[in-house]
């Protein structure tokens, strides 16, 4: 695989974004959904939260000392609801690179892992230090190590989990399932090659 498509870590400053059960039709409305691509997704992020009518309401997405912010960290049960692959989309497109959590949907997981998003659990106990470290000091740097399964902020490093399957993807460069494909073209061609029906 390219170098590239590895994620053994992602460091940067963070995002805390407080409250359960924040569902993919809060992350992005499903009016946003009717796009031919993803392109632009990220401006519309939490978009009915963030504004009331052309009024600018306060939503940590517009406080600007999150501007930077490449890991969300949430509490639990996020990405519920639908099943809508724009929320990661639309996430990422705002910059978010990662995400850190008590607990996330499965499917919201999945199709984060497909974008090479890391979706990692902490406690609950953990997920609050961390808040309240990043809304103290918005510039520290925060840091997700899947090969340590670890992340750290400051002199602190927290254990971290992750599905297994998710994170042999993203360290071992297989999560874009697209360019595993495009890697195995000799094979594919030698296959086809064998097949009576299409080999003249």
């Amino acid at each position: 695989m390219d170098k590239t498509s590895l994620r053994e870590s992602v460091q940067g400053r963070a995002l805390p974004l407080r409250g359960d059960d924040i569902d993919t039709d809060r992350i992005i409305p499903a009016r946003y959904l009717r796009c031919v691509s993803f392109d632009g997704l990220g401006e519309y992020a939490f978009y009915d939260e963030r504004f009331d009518g052309d009024q600018e309401k306060a939503h940590p997405f517009n406080d600007a000392r999150y501007n930077a912010a490449e890991i969300l960290v949430v509490n639990k049960n996020f990405g519920c609801g639908s099943s809508r692959e724009h929320a990661p989309q639309a996430l990422m497109r705002r910059g978010l690179r990662a995400f850190v959590g008590e607990s996330f949907s499965e499917i919201f997981t999945g199709n984060c892992t497909a974008l090479g998003l890391p979706v990692v659990t902490v406690p609950k106990a953990t997920v609050e230090q961390l808040m309240e470290q990043i809304e103290a000091a918005p510039d520290t740097q925060v840091s997700i190590d899947l090969v340590k399964c670890e992340i750290s902020i400051g002199n602190e490093s927290y254990a971290l989990t992750i599905a297994e399957s998710s994170r042999n993807a993203l360290i071992k460069g297989l999560w874009d399932s697209t360019d595993v494909l495009l890697s195995q073209q000799d094979k594919i061609a030698a296959c086809a090659r064998s097949l009576p029906y299409i080999d003249n």
